[in-house]
């Protein structure tokens, strides 16, 4: 019965989010809820559950999810998202500029929320695609979807990277060092991939694209500086801009691998812990913006971070109380029957699980983020029972939580609008992108399993 009433609450949650259209918080909160009671684990603990769930979550990356959207937020007014795109249009060419951006956005921008991510990238897609042969929009767009997701699910600090690790309770500088490899080695798999199924007949202009007057006026502003600012503002070198990116993940990554190697070092453990490594990003950034909007800009620019982050915060935080109730009502032994086994093959069809729902909860859902975090609290609760290492299980509940972003997403017609597409064009470029990376990274990470 504990294995019944969790898959009604989470077909609940799915209908009341896709079918209802209510907000993913309701929707978390009252599965929650229904399946706590229904469980029989009783009202007090239900709420016991839901509360620390909440708590647990936010004290692992509460943090750093709010230190990660405002770091992106004042990267916005020195334009350093504009500006190395377009360095990068200069130093590799328009055959290459798919890949570098794409690999660009998959380990370099993974702090910058998505949607700030497609808003400041699709006019330099659109300017790009002008300047090459063939479907250039096609496969800039392409490019675009992929690098802003691989680096999502797999980059820290990206959002759901982050989330899946704290769900899962796997060390950011680990995930960190498996997800800077396979993040932009499916970016890139997924972009040439991809750019064969344009020269098979993939994509018709005619159908496929459509002209809109805005877009075209966008198009003639060429990028470069920072996004709005009156002449005579100072903006800094493209290199000192992206110290609020490089920095938290040097200092990481650092003591990922100080930890690894056995070596103890107070000051390298303090400096790469992730809140102190992302709050001195944000500090960089704080100080860059401030320099280069002035008082104003800045301010409106972390007013907007902080709104943002409030809403994932929530999302997230809820997510782990999804997981805690779910752990509350047992059916972790329930699942532990199923997967705790040595044998090779077990080993795999529990990474194909956990695969599999994120997939199909992202195809329901139609959010990244929420499909991960739900799945991840999901599987948490027998992580200890099964025979794969947590990281793997993590980076297959990202691969699984890419496939298929389609019309039930938000980003989806954002995406569509800012590049000049069809509805059908949409499809065939975000959807097909976002299938081809998870269905690329499984086998990857399948292999992972097998060997960590």
């Amino acid at each position: 019965m504990i294995a019944l009433h969790t898959t009604i609450a989470i077909v609940a949650i799915v209908l009341l989010i896709v079918r209802g259209r209510v907000d993913p918080i309701i929707a978390l909160v009252l599965g929650c809820l229904y399946l706590g009671l229904a469980s029989g684990i009783g009202f007090e603990k239900t709420v016991e559950a839901i509360t620390s769930g909440f708590g647990d979550i936010m004290a692992k990356i509460g943090l750093l999810i709010g230190f990660g959207v405002l770091i992106g937020s004042l990267l916005h007014v020195t334009g350093t998202f504009s500006r190395l795109v377009g360095r990068l249009l200069d130093l590799v060419g328009t055959r290459r500029i798919p890949y570098a951006l794409a690999v660009a956005l998959s380990t370099i921008f993974p702090s910058i929320y998505v949607d700030v991510q497609v808003v400041l990238g699709a006019p330099v897609a659109r300017s790009s695609a002008r300047h090459m042969e063939g479907h250039g929009l096609a496969l800039m767009a392409g490019a675009l979807g992929t690098g802003i997701f691989c680096g999502y699910v797999f980059v820290v600090p990206g959002l759901s990277a982050v989330s899946i690790a704290g769900l899962l309770k796997v060390p950011l500088g680990e995930y960190l060092l498996y997800g800077i490899v396979l993040g932009p080695l499916t970016a890139v798999a997924t972009t040439w991939v991809f750019s064969r199924m344009l020269r098979m007949g993939w994509w018709r202009p005619e159908t496929d694209e459509e002209t809109s007057e805005s877009l075209l006026d966008t198009d003639e502003n060429e990028p470069g500086g920072a996004d709005g600012l009156p002449e005579g503002h100072h903006v800094p070198m493209l290199g000192v801009a992206l110290l609020p990116i490089f920095v938290p993940l040097v200092l990481i990554a650092t003591g990922a691998f100080v930890n690894l190697a056995g070596m103890e070092n107070e000051v390298v453990s303090f400096l790469g812990d992730a809140n102190v490594a992302m709050f001195l990003g944000l500090l960089i950034a704080y100080v860059l913006a401030r320099r280069t909007g002035g008082l104003d800009r800045t301010g409106e620019a972390f007013s907007d971070g902080l709104h943002t982050a409030g809403e994932i915060l929530l999302v997230t935080g809820i997510g782990g109380s999804l997981g805690a109730v779910i752990k509350a009502t047992g059916l972790a032994d329930v699942l532990a029957g199923l997967f705790g086994a040595d044998a090779g093959a077990p080993v795999l069809l529990s990474v194909l699980l956990a695969w599999f729902i994120a997939a199909v909860l992202h195809l329901a859902i139609g959010s990244v983020s929420v499909a991960a975090i739900t799945a991840a609290g999901i599987i948490a609760p027998i992580l200890g029972s099964v025979d794969v290492a947590p990281i793997v299980m993590g980076l297959a509940i990202a691969s699984g939580s890419l496939f298929a972003l389609q019309v039930n997403s938000n980003f989806f017609w954002m995406f569509k609008a800012l590049l000049g597409l069809t509805t059908q064009g949409s499809l065939k470029t975000m959807t097909t992108v976002t299938s081809i990376a998870s269905l690329v990274s499984l086998p990857i990470v399948l292999v992972l399993a097998l060997v960590v």
